[in-house]
C-alpha cells in the first residue's frame, strides 16, 4: 500500500435535473463513497464532487409544463437531490449544478481551445421540426410506424419490436409526442466535434489501464468500426449555454456535463484556496477518478478523454464502471412496487442496511446488481446483528455491571486481536481495488472467529462465579477491541455505526493510524443497541405504496337518478388539483377487466400511464391523438393491472353514457388549466 499522501479529486455521475433518485441511482454514490472515505480514512487529499445535470431540452419542457422557470424547476430538484443523498451519508465535498458561472468557464474554454486546434466542423443538418411547437424534435420526442417491420407507436431512433435501428426522419407517419402535429424536415447548422482525429490518441488511452478490461474491449469494438464526428450542438430554444461565436445554438447537455466536474471542483477550489491547475493540468501528479454506470462510457471514455487531450488539459487516471441494479431479479418496476425512490426506502429503513448490502455485492467489474429483498434481511440481520453488533452486545454489558465500565490492563487472547490486525493489508487491498464485496467477507469471517471465541471461553458462565468472574474482564476486552478493530475496517460502509461505536467506546477517531492501537485500562459507555433487526414486513411496507381504490364511474346512480352532492370542500381544496391539459399517445383494453382502458397520456414531455373505466364509451383505437384533462398532481394508485399515475376526467351517468372532457382546438399537451 502507497504511503505518500495521496491527492485525489473523485466523480459520480451528475444526476438528471429532472427527476427523483432512486435505489438504482444510489448504488453508483454509495460505490463511490465508500471509496472516497477509504482514501480519507487513510490520510489521503480526497476531494469528492458532483452536480445536477441541468441543462437540456427535457428540463425546458418540464419547466414549462410546471409552469416555473427552468431556474426554479433545477433549485428544486437540486435540494431534493441533496436531501435525498444526505439521507444516504453520501459525503460530497461539493454538490453544484453544471447551471452556473464556472461550468459555463470551462465549457466556453474547452470549446474554444478545440476549435481553434481545428477539431470543430461546421455542417448543415436535416432534423425533424414541430411547427406547434417550433422546436426541433430529439428522437424522443417522435412516434410514428417503424420502416423496417411495420409496426406502430415506435420512436424515432429504434424499434422495440423487431430492434432495427433507424434515423428519425426515415419514420413513417411520424408525430410529435409533444404537441401530435406532423414534424416537418427543416435544415440547420450544427457543430460537430471531430472525434476521427483521436482515433490513435483513444486507441493507446483506452489500453492504457485506465479502464476495466470488458470496458476496453467495448470500446475497441467502436474504435475500430470508426469514429463518428459528434454532434455538440442544439437549436434554439434549448435551455443550456449558448456557444459564443454562434448566435441560437447551444452547447448540447452532453458537452457541458461532463465539464461540470471542473466547474464543481473550481467552485470547491475557490471556497478551499486551492490550486485548481495542480490537479487538472497535463504535468499534474494528482489523480482524477469517474464513477459511473455503463450506459454512460462512450461519453466518458471516448469524447471527454478527446476533447481534454485536444483543449491541453489531464485526462482521468482511471474511469470505474458498474452495471445496472435489479430488484428480485427483474428490472425495476412501478407496476411491482419495486421501482423504489431513495426517499420512499429512507420513510422506511435505516441507509446503513443499504449501503452494506450493496457492498456485499461490489467488486471491480462492471457486473450487474441484484437487490434480492430477502437475502437483503436475511444478510443484514446475520451479518451486522448476528455477527458484528453481536460480539459487543454479548460482552459490553459485564464490563459495565461488574467492572464499573473499565476494561482490564491485559487481553486475555492477543493472539486474536493480533490477526485481527495482520488481516488490515488485505481489507486494505481490497478497499483500494473497490473489491468491496472481497472486504466484508473478510471482516464477517474475522468476526466469525471472535463470536467462536467468545462462546468457547463462555465468560457468561464464568461471570456467575466469583472466584472466575476476574477473568470475565481481560476477556469482555478481548472481545470490545477486537470489536473496535472490526468496525474500523467497515467505517467506509457504515459511517453513522462507527460514529455511535466511536461514542461508545469513548475514543477520538477510528482511522488506520489508530489501528495499533489498544484500548487498556480504558472507560468506556454503557452498551445501547447500535443496530436492530428488519423484518419482511419493513421491506414489504416499503414497496407496497397505499393504494386507494379508484371509484367506478359506471356505478348505478340511486333511485332518483341523481347522486347525492359530496360534502362541500373550500376553494382551497379545489385549488390544489392541477389540471393538465393531456394528448392520448396510446389506448388499449385491459385483459380481465370488463371497464377499463390503459391509457397513455402525454403532458408535453412527460408520459404517465391512467386505468379510466370508460371501455362502454369509447373504442381504444378512436381515443388515439385526441385530447382531454387529466388530474395530474393525484397521488398514483397501484392496481393490480398496474400503476394508474393519474385520472382523467369524464361526465356522464355511466356505462355507455360517458364523455371525457376535451380542451378547445389549439391547447398544448402539458398546459395548465386554471
Amino acid at each position: 500500500m502507497p504511503t505518500d499522501r495521496r491527492t485525489i479529486l473523485v466523480t459520480s455521475a451528475l444526476p438528471y435535473a429532472n427527476g427523483s433518485i432512486h435505489l438504482g441511482h444510489m448504488l453508483e454514490y454509495i460505490q463511490t463513497d465508500i471509496w472516497v472515505r477509504y482514501q480519507k480514512q487513510s490520510g489521503n487529499l480526497c476531494v469528492y464532487v458532483c452536480a445536477d445535470d441541468a441543462h437540456g431540452t427535457a428540463i425546458m419542457l418540464r419547466a414549462q409544463t410546471l409552469g416555473i422557470t427552468p431556474e426554479e424547476l433545477i433549485a428544486d430538484v437540486k435540494a431534493e437531490h441533496e436531501a435525498d443523498f444526505s439521507g444516504f451519508h453520501i459525503g460530497f465535498d461539493h454538490y453544484s449544478s453544471t447551471h452556473t458561472d464556472a461550468n459555463r468557464y470551462y465549457s466556453e474554454l474547452i470549446y474554444s481551445r478545440v476549435r481553434d486546434a481545428g477539431g470543430i466542423a461546421v455542417r448543415t443538418i436535416s432534423q425533424l421540426f414541430d411547427p406547434e411547437k417550433e422546436l426541433f424534435l430529439a428522437d424522443r420526442y417522435v412516434k410514428g410506424v417503424c420502416p423496417k417491420c411495420g409496426v406502430d407507436d415506435q420512436y424515432g431512433d429504434n424499434c422495440e419490436a423487431c430492434g432495427a435501428t433507424y434515423q428519425a426522419s426515415e419514420l413513417k407517419n411520424p408525430k410529435s409526442t409533444l404537441s401530435g402535429e406532423t414534424p416537418v424536415l427543416k435544415d440547420s447548422q450544427h457543430l460537430f466535434f471531430e472525434l476521427g482525429q483521436h482515433t490513435d490518441f483513444l486507441k493507446e488511452w483506452t489500453r492504457s489501464g485506465r479502464l476495466q478490461p470488458e470496458v476496453a474491449n467495448k470500446l475497441a469494438e467502436w474504435i475500430d468500426g470508426g469514429l463518428k464526428s459528434w454532434d455538440i450542438s442544439r437549436d434554439a430554444p434549448y435551455f443550456g449555454f449558448e456557444v459564443p461565436d454562434h448566435p441560437g445554438t447551444y452547447f448540447y447537455v452532453w458537452l457541458d456535463a461532463p465539464i461540470g466536474y471542473m466547474g464543481a471542483f473550481k467552485e470547491w477550489c475557490d471556497a478551499h484556496d486551492f490550486d485548481f491547475d495542480s490537479v487538472w493540468s497535463p504535468e499534474s501528479d494528482a489523480e482524477v477518478y469517474h464513477f459511473i454506470g455503463k450506459d454512460i462510457v462512450n461519453f466518458h471514455c471516448l469524447f471527454w478523454p478527446a476533447m481534454l487531450h485536444q483543449a491541453n488539459f489531464r485526462t482521468p487516471t482511471g474511469v470505474n464502471v458498474h452495471g445496472f441494479v435489479t430488484v428480485d431479479g427483474r428490472k425495476m418496476s412501478k407496476s411491482r412496487g419495486t421501482f423504489i425512490k431513495a426517499r420512499t426506502y429512507l420513510d422506511h429503513l435505516d441507509p446503513e442496511y443499504l449501503r452494506y448490502y450493496f457492498a456485499t455485492k461490489l467488486s471491480a467489474r462492471v457486473e450487474d446488481i441484484d437487490l434480492s429483498l430477502e437475502d437483503f434481511v436475511q444478510k443484514v440481520n446475520s451479518d451486522l446483528v448476528g455477527k458484528l453488533v453481536n460480539i459487543a452486545s454479548r460482552t459490553a454489558g459485564f464490563i459495565s455491571k461488574k467492572f464499573d465500565g473499565r476494561l482490564s490492563s491485559e487481553l486475555a487472547n492477543p493472539d486474536l486481536v493480533e490477526a485481527i490486525r495482520a488481516k488490515g493489508p488485505d481489507i486494505r487491498e481490497a478497499f483500494e481495488n473497490r473489491e468491496f464485496s472481497k472486504a466484508t467477507r473478510e471482516i464477517m469471517a474475522l468476526a466469525d472467529d471472535v463470536n467462536a471465541w467468545i462462546a468457547e471461553v463462555a465468560p457468561w458462565q464464568l461471570a456467575k462465579n466469583e472466584a472466575t468472574l476476574p477473568d470475565v474482564q481481560p476477556i469482555c476486552t478481548t472481545a470490545i477491541n477486537a470489536f473496535r478493530l472490526l468496525v474500523l475496517y467497515l467505517k467506509p460502509v457504515m459511517p453513522m455505526l462507527s460514529d455511535k461505536v466511536q461514542t461508545f467506546l469513548q475514543v477520538d477517531r477510528l482511522d488506520y493510524e489508530s489501528l495499533n492501537h489498544t484500548l487498556l485500562d480504558h472507560q468506556i459507555e454503557a452498551f445501547t443497541p447500535l443496530i436492530t433487526r428488519i423484518e419482511m414486513k419493513d421491506v414489504e411496507a416499503m414497496i407496497q405504496p397505499e393504494v386507494t381504490e379508484i371509484k367506478d364511474t359506471t356505478q348505478t346512480s340511486t333511485p332518483s337518478g341523481i347522486e347525492p352532492i359530496e360534502a362541500e370542500c373550500t376553494i382551497d381544496d379545489f385549488a390544489k388539483v392541477d389540471l393538465r391539459v393531456a394528448t392520448i399517445v396510446s389506448a388499449e383494453a385491459v385483459e380481465g377487466a370488463d371497464k377499463l382502458l390503459k391509457l397513455i397520456l402525454d403532458l408535453g414531455g412527460e408520459q404517465r400511464q391512467v386505468f379510466s373505466g370508460i371501455k362502454a364509451a369509447y373504442r381504444a383505437e378512436d381515443l388515439v391523438g385526441r385530447q382531454t384533462v387529466m388530474i395530474a398532481n393525484l397521488a398514483p394508485r397501484k392496481m393490480k393491472f398496474g400503476l394508474s399515475e393519474g385520472m382523467v376526467l369524464a361526465a356522464g351517468p355511466g356505462g355507455s353514457e360517458i364523455y371525457l372532457l376535451e380542451p378547445d382546438q389549439g391547447a398544448n399537451a402539458g398546459q395548465r388549466i386554471r
